[in-house]
């Protein structure tokens, strides 16, 4: 039952290229943005699409392998855990921000735009 207290899982559209980082440490790290859409009606019948974007982090190997096969609008689930973080913009303001850290995903059928 411990594996259900933090867990996220989406599929959604990758909003850009996996944007890869090797660190001092030789870690691999990659960041991207997903969009999930929710589709309703509104009261008057018409069709409403919202999209929700979410920041990602995949570390090591599968951030290269997610890297390698996607591009920016290739659908991807995504498996993994909600994470806070604070940094100190250029402004010297302090921001807050919300990532999913990526255990597992996989590719599915869409592709994505070819640049």
């Amino acid at each position: 039952m411990n594996t259900l207290r933090n867990k996220v899982q989406l599929i959604g559209n990758l909003g850009a290229k996996v944007e890869l980082k090797t660190l001092e440490s030789g870690k691999v790290v990659g960041h991207v943005t997903m969009a999930t859409n929710e589709t309703y009606k509104n009261q008057k019948g018409e069709k409403i699409i919202e999209t929700t974007w979410h920041n990602l982090v995949i570390w090591g190997k599968p951030a290269e392998t997610l890297s390698k096969y996607t591009d920016k609008g290739s659908e991807v689930g995504i498996e993994g855990k909600l994470t806070n973080r604070s940094y100190t913009d250029k402004n010297g303001e302090k921001r807050y921000m919300a990532e999913i850290v990526v255990s597992d995903f996989i590719l599915m059928g869409k592709k994505g735009k070819e640049d």
